[in-house]
């Protein structure tokens, strides 16, 4: 096993047991990338992870899903209050910040489904229930305030069609279904839930000319089929229905009207737009298993193609021949509605570095209780902000200056993190890094995304905090990755980490970090601690939920709010800025060469030659300038302005073809996938087309990008 590259010692803890209270002296230990000197920041460290407490973060959670708080409720609002309040508390200079942006809110909905006969098979959405009287029931089913399960920016729209089943509906599944003879045209797609992002599923659909969209959750994913379903055990219900938005998050994120500006209260019509492209324009929802179950089993027509089987108890058909029809009403509000984010900030004090903001954040809304998603990251961002205060009082005071923030309306379309990243542009251009955590915690299981620069970090930051099961967090992930088969064969194949480490994703998107590392540039980290979550969107992940299944005695979100908290801390107070452009230019070289190998498949004729060279020289530029990060000079402002602007040297202004929101020419959500990363995405997506003129226009910009972040780097090496 090889450790981190500048590992702490483990021994910081006496005890490593539940719970961690006892904090030994600190050895002496390895010097730290980014210090010149570790002695005194293992000191605040230590009287940091003395702080956070499982038993009030268990607290904090418990008040923050008392109640329903869809975004832009009075339940929502009362939610950003306790945040201010908590903030506030800890000596945050704190304020809520409010945006008017449109958000729909169900009026009605209806879903029939009938057979040829006119004999209707079922009628929904049925609510969501589990029986009271086995294994505890669930004591927050029937609260009057939970919306009607509802799809974030789904049309109002009044359609009857026939049924298409299209498995996961994703680009491939829909090729699939045309190489078949099987058109969705003028038909309502039945769809299951995962592969990629449920708006991708809308936008293909809409693409192929269908009428509507049905979303459901098959018990081959997350219900019987991986486990006991809840009460007893973690898994979905048959009732249980995953809400979510689609909006087309690819095109652009953020409020619809107002691509690229802030939507301030103040912000005038004429420079809202009316028709966003990010829209859909035909209707869509989600729907249980228990709803999709009859509809699945009338359908006929041909046999399912292998791997689109899923787990309910029989054979799945094609369909559209006739047999099924389907009547989708839907009655949306829509509306400019105000939601509001929390900001809270501790000023800097090197004059000249406190303008170079490091930003935490997580975000409040949820569609239903949102235990785990998002309100465990809220609870731990909680405990993180309550053991900085405790610094504060203890007379530390960060070089840097921090923010940590409190996004609203997530849930719809990373909104309230959007807005506020497009009306602070010309701060954040000197921001140094932004961290998230989502859903923090749904088991045991430590995970990270990244950008390259940043992975080294995350591994260094989890050598330092002790887990519930013994050891350090990075110890438990590793040895847990190592006995994961399923996450050895997912793999990045086009990696350079080593095999040995314990993986970091690539960042793509579905969360907070999204504008600000694709839009401005801003390097960026997202964390979280899994398990078998299985109700994720459902009225059932909540308080109760996540006592008997995720964590119980609330020691994980202890351990969260203790990474979190050191990411935060290490950022703000390192002599020089601790990113690794060597690990990034072994992963962006890896990148080229996939592409190259991609493209000669598919007998694209690309000439790769000076994208290749300017990747070796920005590897070679990362190298050299990583010997001034290990030695850095006494004064270390103008090395970390200018490896601050490398990230941003990956943004090209035009953006994406088609997606000019998304800038960065490196990661960006993928067109048909939206959640996950793809990687160097202006040329891949080209010679996914086989569009060989666009592939070349994108290498171009890329190798300009290349040589640009070169040159950054050789200047602060020299």
């Amino acid at each position: 096993m090889t450790p981190p590259r500048t590992r702490l010692l483990l021994s910081l803890f006496t005890v490593l047991a539940v719970p961690f209270v006892g904090l030994a002296q600190s050895p002496a230990l390895q010097q730290v990338f980014g210090y010149r000197d570790f002695t005194q920041q293992a000191k605040w460290d230590a009287a940091f992870m003395a702080i956070p407490d499982a038993k009030l973060a268990g607290e904090h959670l418990k008040i923050l899903t008392a109640e329903p708080h869809w975004a832009s409720s009075p339940e929502d609002y009362k939610t950003a209050l306790y945040v201010a309040d908590k903030f506030k508390a800890a000596g945050l200079e704190t304020s809520i910040v409010p945006y008017k942006v449109l958000l729909n809110k169900p009026v009605s909905i209806l879903i029939e489904a009938f057979d040829a006969d006119g004999k209707k098979l079922m009628s929904g959405p049925t609510p969501e229930h589990v029986d009271p009287a086995k294994y505890g029931g669930d004591p927050g089913q029937n609260d009057p305030r939970i919306l009607t399960a509802f799809n974030g920016f789904s049309p109002s729209g009044d359609v009857t069609a026939q049924v298409v089943y299209a498995n996961y509906g994703t680009l491939a599944d829909f090729k699939k279904l045309a190489s078949l003879g099987i058109s969705v045209k003028d038909k309502i797609v039945l769809v299951r839930y995962g592969e990629n992002f449920r708006g991708v599923k809308v936008y293909i659909a809409q693409q192929y000319g269908a009428k509507g969209v049905l979303i459901y959750s098959d018990p081959a994913d997350d219900g019987y089929f991986r486990g006991d379903p809840y009460p007893k055990g973690p898994y979905r219900p048959a009732s249980a229905v995953q809400r979510g938005s689609v909006q087309f998050l690819p095109i652009y994120p953020g409020d619809p009207e107002t691509p690229g500006i802030a939507s301030t209260p103040d912000l005038p019509d004429s420079q809202r737009i009316k028709n966003p492209v990010d829209l859909s324009t035909i209707p869509a929802n989600p729907l249980s298993y228990k709803d999709a179950k009859p509809i699945l089993k009338a359908l006929d027509g041909p046999d399912v193609p292998d791997g689109w089987q899923g787990a309910l108890p029989f054979t799945y058909h094609l369909g559209g021949t006739g047999k099924v029809t389907v009547h989708m009403h839907l009655q949306q509000d829509y509306a400019r509605r105000t939601i509001w984010n929390v900001i809270g900030k501790i000023e800097g004090t090197d004059p000249a570095e406190r303008n170079d903001w490091v930003v935490a954040g997580n975000h409040r809304d949820a569609w239903v209780y949102g235990a785990v998603d998002p309100n465990s990251g809220t609870a731990a961002m909680l405990e993180t902000v309550h053991g900085i205060g405790d610094l504060l009082k203890q007379g530390w005071r960060p070089r840097r200056t921090i923010l940590f923030a409190s996004w609203d309306a997530e849930e719809e379309g990373l909104i309230g993190s959007t807005e506020w990243v497009e009306q602070h542009a010309a701060e954040l251009n000197h921001a140094v890094a932004y961290f998230n955590t989502d859903v923090s915690v749904s088991g045991p299981n430590f995970s990270a995304a990244a950008v390259p620069s940043l992975k080294q970090f995350i591994r260094e930051i989890t050598s330092e905090v002790p887990s519930p099961k013994g050891g350090t967090v990075y110890d438990q992930w590793k040895k847990h990755e190592e006995g994961n088969t399923e996450t050895a064969n997912h793999r990045d194949k086009s990696s350079k980490e080593k095999e040995d480490d314990a993986p970091i994703d690539n960042l793509g998107s579905g969360s907070d970090y999204t504008p600000f590392i694709q839009h401005l540039g801003v390097p960026s980290t997202d964390i979280g601690s899994e398990g078998r979550y299985g109700v994720y969107h459902s009225t059932f992940d909540d308080y109760n939920w996540f006592i008997k299944f995720a964590d119980p005695t609330f020691v994980y979100e202890q351990e969260m709010a203790r990474i979190f908290g050191l990411e935060v801390l290490h950022m703000a107070d390192a002599d020089v800025l601790p990113y690794d452009y060597q690990t990034y230019g072994k992963e962006i070289l890896s990148y080229i060469e996939a592409a190259q190998r991609h493209a000669a498949k598919d007998n694209l004729k690309l000439d790769f030659t000076a994208t290749l060279t300017a990747a070796q020289r920005f590897a070679a530029a990362a190298a050299a300038v990583h010997t001034d990060q290990a030695n850095p000079p006494a004064d270390a402002a103008a090395l970390n302005r200018t490896l601050r602007s490398a990230e941003e040297a990956f943004l090209n202004p035009e953006g994406l073809p088609h997606r000019p929101w998304y800038k960065h020419l490196i990661y960006a959500p993928g067109e048909y996938t939206g959640y996950e990363a793809v990687v160097i995405p202006g040329v891949n997506e080209a010679i996914e087309a086989n569009d060989a003129t666009r592939a070349q226009s994108q290498l171009a910009a890329l190798t300009e990008a290349l040589n640009h972040a070169a040159d950054k780097l050789d200047s602060a090496a020299k």
